[in-house]
């Protein structure tokens, strides 16, 4: 887009007005402790979480301006996938629920530090193996 061009104005101004607006009425399921799909009232507690929906906010905004299937690219490619990790009962939810509100989190990866100039020794596509 060029200099001249105006930026499509934002349906709604961040993540968090998206999920309370649009993205809870139309993924209406039920989520109960007693059902295959989860979901935390807290969900921006959630660090994979809040990256997911706010990826969707934005490819929303992004294909609501996509004349003819703008919208069945972004629940295709983009809301539906994320919705199912987020929805699993093993995915960033797991120890949540919406009767009991959020009660925990998942453990982080476990992970050793990178060792200082460790990536300049990987191969790369253009090194021979």
């Amino acid at each position: 887009m060029t200099d001249d061009q105006e930026q499509p104005k934002l349906v709604y101004a961040n993540v968090g007005e998206f999920v309370e607006k649009h993205l809870s009425k139309v993924y209406q399921r039920q989520v109960t402790d007693h059902s295959d799909t989860v979901w935390c009232p807290e969900w921006w507690r959630h660090h994979e979480a809040y990256i997911r929906l706010d990826a969707l906010w934005q490819a929303w905004e992004y294909y609501r301006n996509v004349v003819g299937t703008g919208m069945s690219v972004w629940f295709l490619d983009h809301a539906d996938p994320h919705m199912a990790k987020l929805f699993d009962p093993n995915g960033p939810f797991k120890y949540c629920s919406v009767r009991n509100g959020h009660k925990g989190m998942l453990s982080r990866l476990p992970v050793e530090p990178l060792q200082p100039g460790l990536v300049d020794h990987l191969p790369t596509e253009e090194s021979p193996r």
